[in-house]
């Protein structure tokens, strides 16, 4: 029987069977396996010399960039963990997180360092400092360099890193906004990679396209199959320029892409009735629910490609899956746990609800986190007892129902539900209506306090270019595919929806008087 597996494992045997297919593609250039790997190595030498030992973390403030792939491999090859922090934070909240996880080293890319520079300023951890792809910074004497330490000789053989040793620790704000840290094992991540490989029914020789921060476990998971599958990846920093990405799904004949429904609001916007992407294969969602509406002009753009509408937290990474086949007979259904996984809607008496009922989610296997770092009260919460003593079982706090054959719908978190005239509005269901009207690029529903009912509904559109809706025209077809009490009572006209760095909607940011 093999061993099993932590991340770099992947690495190590996908240097010695592809070694000279690209692994890693992006703006400051491209690795082969064989060659990441020796790069990382010399890396973990590196950071070796700085004084980081098995178990430290190391704090990744970069982008989407082949020194950050690099930092990853190379932490964990030197025995540490990654704390990847998203290129949009701010000081003072890596200040917060820093001092959280007390790490010993912080890789900052570019001009994220001056932001780095003053967040150290105010922790009380004081980590050592390395400057990545550094352009004329003027703070770059106040740093070790990422170049001067991939010169570094590699180490003759990686940590002896064992399976639940921490892999990542990955921060998420939840609703209170106060970073909390998801801790994630090289077993649990090595299972949930081996997983959505299995249900994605990917090849060795998948081109993949990711504009997903690998800041966030979705993004970050593409690396990490490309990794195991001997694939390749290829790193766009953002979804800014849509243009230049959909030039580069071209140039690279990607044959996965990775997406949340702004992406491909966008590509739908762009590309439909002109060009299509035969080499596209596989088209995955989750972060954000995708509107059905979608599901049509995305199979006009890529004929070829399945289509895998799918949910996930942080603290598991993903949960379930659409099976592409079942998109028609179940268009808003994110399907079935994935393979080797539980996933069940309890009631308020941890009873499994009935077809239809409207319970939270709990979420069971391999793949669920260790705890929130440093938190073990909200650990508690989240983690309850299982079938057997030490079983452990995540409550997502998020709505779902199930159908007759078992397959999930995400209603809303628990605290987005809006109550209105007395009955309980999902902003997913009408989210999906105003998306489905011709000339709405994006829409987003909130409730707003009202003193007779309870709350009112106010959605806020974003209209196609070109398009010249009316909010009479909206909420007559609010009227003709909603419930009377899930009508909105006002529709705002705005030019953007506002979203979280991992491309969901702010919905706490569009409610009146919200600090959000």
């Amino acid at each position: 029987m093999l061993a099993r597996r932590v991340l770099h494992d992947n690495l190590l045997a996908s240097a010695a069977s592809v070694p000279d297919r690209t692994l890693v593609s992006a703006d400051d250039g491209a690795f082969g396996h064989a060659e990441l790997l020796q790069v990382a190595l010399a890396l973990a030498a590196g950071l070796k010399d700085l004084g980081m030992a098995r178990g430290d973390r190391v704090v990744l403030f970069m982008e989407n960039t082949r020194a950050c792939a690099t930092a990853v491999f190379g932490t964990w090859l030197a025995g540490g963990a990654i704390v990847p922090v998203n290129a949009q934070t701010k000081a003072d909240k890596l200040a917060q997180i820093v001092d959280d996880c007390s790490p010993s080293v912080l890789v900052a890319e570019g001009s994220l360092l001056r932001v780095a520079v003053d967040a150290l300023a105010e922790t009380e951890t004081q980590p050592r400092l390395v400057g990545a792809n550094l352009v004329g910074e003027s703070v770059a004497a106040t740093c070790e360099l990422f170049d001067d330490l991939i010169a570094s000789d590699p180490i003759a053989s990686p940590a002896a890193t064992i399976p639940v040793d921490l892999a990542a620790l990955i921060y998420t704000s939840g609703t209170t906004g106060i970073p909390k840290g998801v801790m994630l094992t090289h077993e649990s991540m090595q299972f949930a990679v081996e997983s959505i490989v299995d249900y994605l029914r990917l090849g060795s020789d998948e081109r993949i396209l990711s504009v997903l921060q690998m800041a966030f476990t979705y993004g970050l998971s593409q690396l990490l199959i490309a990794a195991f599958l001997g694939g390749s990846l290829h790193l766009e920093r953002s979804f800014a320029y849509p243009a230049r990405t959909l030039e580069r799904l071209d140039e690279w004949e990607a044959t996965v892409i990775p997406g949340v429904p702004t992406v491909w609001a966008t590509i739908i916007s762009m590309m439909r009735g002109k060009n299509t992407y035969p080499s596209v294969r596989v088209l995955t969602n989750a972060a954000a629910g995708l509107p059905p509406a979608m599901h049509e002009p995305l199979a006009e753009i890529f004929p070829n490609a399945l289509l895998y509408r799918m949910y996930g937290q942080t603290e598991c990474i993903r949960v379930c899956y659409l099976e592409p086949e079942l998109i028609d007979e179940k268009p808003t259904s994110v399907g079935k746990a994935m393979p080797g996984t539980e996933a069940v809607v309890l009631d308020a008496d941890a009873r499994p609800v009935r077809p239809g009922e409207v319970g939270i989610l709990h979420v069971r296997g391999p793949h669920i986190m260790v705890g929130y770092w440093n938190a073990p009260e909200l650990t508690a919460l989240a983690l309850r007892p299982g079938h057997h003593d030490g079983d452990r079982v995540l409550a997502t706090n998020d709505l779902f129902t199930v159908d007759e054959d078992g397959d999930l719908y995400f209603v809303a978190r628990n605290d987005e539900v809006i109550k209105t005239r007395g009955e309980k509005v999902s902003p997913a269901e009408v989210d999906a209506v105003l998306f489905a009207i011709d000339g709405v690029k994006e829409a987003a529903v909130v409730g707003v306090p009202d003193d007779v009912l309870g709350e009112s509904i106010r959605a806020y559109v974003v209209l196609d270019d070109g398009a010249a809706l009316t909010e009479r025209e909206i909420l007559r077809t609010c009227r003709e595919r909603l419930p009377l009490f899930a009508v909105p009572q006002e529709v705002h006209f705005i030019p953007d929806l506002p979203k979280t760095p991992s491309g969901k909607v702010r919905r706490q940011s569009l409610v009146p008087g919200s600090n959000a």
